[in-house]
């Protein structure tokens, strides 16, 4: 897989941390904006959220999903835990610019490596398997509940934005999906790549019919070579020509640089400016 060649060339300038150190790092993270990890099991899978410390109330929550994290340690070996070393979605969600926000890990994502349903399957061919896709889904509504929230956005990095659009063509609250250098249609992806299919994944780009009546915006990197924009461009292929999402190219990003840095100013310039009331 692409995404385990890029990790195996990390490890190769820097040693990979740890599980425990990657869930210490990504408290850190978290502790410093005040916000506090969240335990919760969802449809017999376990996962780890995040939130702002303390009582919240908003009608409306943005939540933000991980991406496919620490996957593959090597092209044909999968990883025993597929923490992110660098958690990508947790700090987008941490400067998440206007209104109430909160963020999920992936199933499996953050925990010890003997949780309940924890098998590799689940973060190579099927992490977009339907029962995981059930399981964000309840894990949203949980936070949702926790918020007091009536309404929903999703933003998904990475294969986070897959879930997050999968996660919307289940839902009737969810008045926006954005997603950052986001795996939208896997089968165009692995067709690219010349990697194995994701047998057992559900794939966005086949739920085109139960989102188009979703206001869409999908950030992707002009030089990005894990997720090429080519992926998002196959998946808005799949909307009626006056129905197709916003794909807005980032001419000098990449899968990696420099959403983070520059979140704030292109989430108000994006979805922020149409969000609705």
């Amino acid at each position: 897989m692409l995404l385990a060649t890029v990790l195996v060339l990390l490890a190769a300038c820097v040693t990979v941390p740890s599980p425990v150190e990657r869930r210490a790092h990504a408290d850190t993270l978290a502790a410093a904006r005040n916000w506090v990890p969240l335990p919760l099991v969802a449809s017999g899978f376990p996962l780890r959220a995040y939130a702002p410390d303390g009582p919240m109330s908003s009608a409306t929550l943005t939540v933000y999903v991980e991406g496919d994290g620490a996957a593959w340690v090597s092209p044909d070996q999968a990883s025993d835990d597929p923490t992110p070393v660098d958690p990508i979605g947790l700090r987008l969600a941490l400067a998440h610019p206007d209104g109430a926000a909160a963020y999920l890990g992936r199933p499996c994502q953050y925990l010890d490596a003997d949780a309940p349903r924890c098998t590799q399957r689940y973060w190579t061919e099927m992490r977009y398997a339907p029962e995981v896709i059930a399981a964000v889904d309840t894990a949203v509504e949980s936070m949702k509940s926790r918020f007091q929230a009536k309404r929903l956005i999703l933003v998904g990095y990475s294969g986070g934005g897959t879930v997050a659009a999968l996660v919307a063509a289940r839902r009737a609250d969810v008045d926006q999906l954005v997603t950052v250098a986001a795996n939208l249609d896997h089968a165009r992806w692995t067709a690219l790549h010349h990697v194995t299919p994701l047998a057992g994944s559900l794939n966005a780009a086949d739920f085109a019919d139960r989102l188009r009546m979703i206001p869409q915006w999908h950030f992707v990197g002009g030089r990005d070579r894990v997720v090429e924009p080519a992926v998002a461009r196959s998946y808005a292929g799949r909307f009626a020509a006056d129905e197709q999402p916003v794909i807005i190219v980032e001419p000098v990003y990449d899968h990696r640089c420099c959403w983070v840095e520059n979140w704030p100013r292109l989430w108000r310039e994006g979805p922020g400016l149409s969000k609705s009331p």
